[in-house]
């Protein structure tokens, strides 16, 4: 097999969107994405806002969308407000089937299992070998250890109704139901008059979830609504890191050595809700960007920007810490009933991870929906 220009290793969000990246923005490069699942994305779901992305950056985005809605509604014990911000889900279906177009056969390989990944290749469990002039490691966040984590855990259920359900748009926070297990809410995508994306979410110190119990919640849910469910599409579970500290350079030498790194890899993520979405298309654009895609330059150039990143998100660690040590429970939700009744250019700011100072300044100010004396100890602890 002919040497390829650049090997992505791991086919999900982000791997999968820098391989669209190159194909379009670099035409002459040879890349090839490897995976070990049989398709790209798993089963996932994502969605953003759409001011998580820049202009420049939507031709990456847009083929990938499979919903999109204006305005969004977060719905709270002591208020319910609608924020006209426009929000986009991606299907896993749909990112496997647009890296399958662009790529060539030869270049996308899936249900592969890679047991080795070096500075000139990768080494496959059935002993082939894939050279490269340089190599990504996309596979995720293979050991967490250096980070301190909460976690953002959540079952999320398609379900086909026998009658229309009335939502015209996405409900990102219904946090009116019983809180349980730290701060529950759930979350509402309608994909049609008649299917509707359940998701029961909790913001908890373990990433431990009882499936079978969280399916009866959405049931029960879907019941309290005046839903008649006739089935269930499709399900996903998953347990979203939330970064409350830790040590970027650990975690990054946790990996192979010398490699460029993205996604949760990289611990490339807003560590305060999760999100991996705009880091993911900043960073395709980034690589696509760069002058050579040699193997050193590829590595420094990511190293740095992950460093930049972990560094310039000290302040979404502090609010998680508050989050996780400060309030109790069964109260998490007054933080965020607090912070949604702000301005709604602040809220899409500190999405995009992109809070100004001024930002920053108002979402701390006043009375704290925390005992003071704890918000004050984490605050003095100092960033991690």
């Amino acid at each position: 097999m002919k040497k390829v220009d650049l090997l992505i290793v791991g086919g999900g969000l982000a791997g999968g969107l820098l391989a669209l990246a190159i194909r379009a923005r670099r035409p002459g490069t040879r890349v090839m994405l490897v995976e070990g699942a049989d398709r790209i994305g798993g089963n996932h779901i994502w969605s953003f806002f759409g001011s998580d992305v820049a202009p420049e950056d939507w031709g990456l985005v847009a083929p990938l969308i499979s919903h999109s809605w204006e305005g969004y509604d977060v719905a709270f014990p002591r208020y319910r407000r609608t924020i006209a911000n426009s929000y986009h889900s991606i299907e896993s279906e749909r990112l496997d089937a647009v890296v399958r177009a662009a790529l060539t056969p030869e270049d996308l390989v899936t249900g592969a299992r890679v047991l080795a990944i070096d500075r000139g290749g990768v080494t496959l469990a059935d002993g082939s070998r894939i050279e490269a002039e340089a190599c990504i490691e996309a596979r995720g966040a293979r050991d967490l250890s250096a980070l301190e984590l909460g976690w953002q855990k959540f079952v999320g259920q398609l379900l086909v109704l026998d009658r229309p359900h009335g939502l015209t748009r996405p409900t990102i926070m219904d946090a009116t139901v019983d809180q349980a297990d730290g701060y529950r809410f759930v979350y509402l995508l309608p994909f049609g008059p008649d299917r509707i994306f359940v998701e029961d979410t909790y913001y908890t110190t373990t990433p431990d979830l009882d499936v079978p119990a969280i399916r009866q919640r959405i049931a029960d849910y879907a019941a309290a609504r005046g839903w008649s469910v006739r089935s269930v599409e499709r399900e996903e579970v998953a347990a979203l890191p939330i970064a409350t500290g830790g040590h970027f350079e650990l975690h990054w030498r946790s990996g192979p050595q010398w490699i460029g790194k993205i996604g949760m890899a990289a611990a490339l993520f807003q560590p305060m809700t999760g999100y991996s979405l705009p880091d993911a298309v900043r960073t395709a654009a980034l690589v696509a960007a760069l002058p050579s895609l040699d193997g050193q330059l590829l590595h420094d150039a990511l190293r740095t920007h992950a460093e930049k990143a972990w560094a310039d998100r000290s302040y979404y660690r502090l609010l998680a810490r508050m989050l996780f040590r400060a309030a109790a429970p069964m109260d998490r939700y007054r933080m965020l009933e607090r912070f949604y009744a702000l301005d709604p250019k602040l809220v899409s700011r500190f999405y995009a991870g992109q809070s100004t100072k001024l930002d920053k300044i108002r979402i701390l100010c006043g009375k704290p929906p925390v005992p003071l004396v704890r918000a004050a100890r984490i605050f003095l602890e100092g960033s991690a």
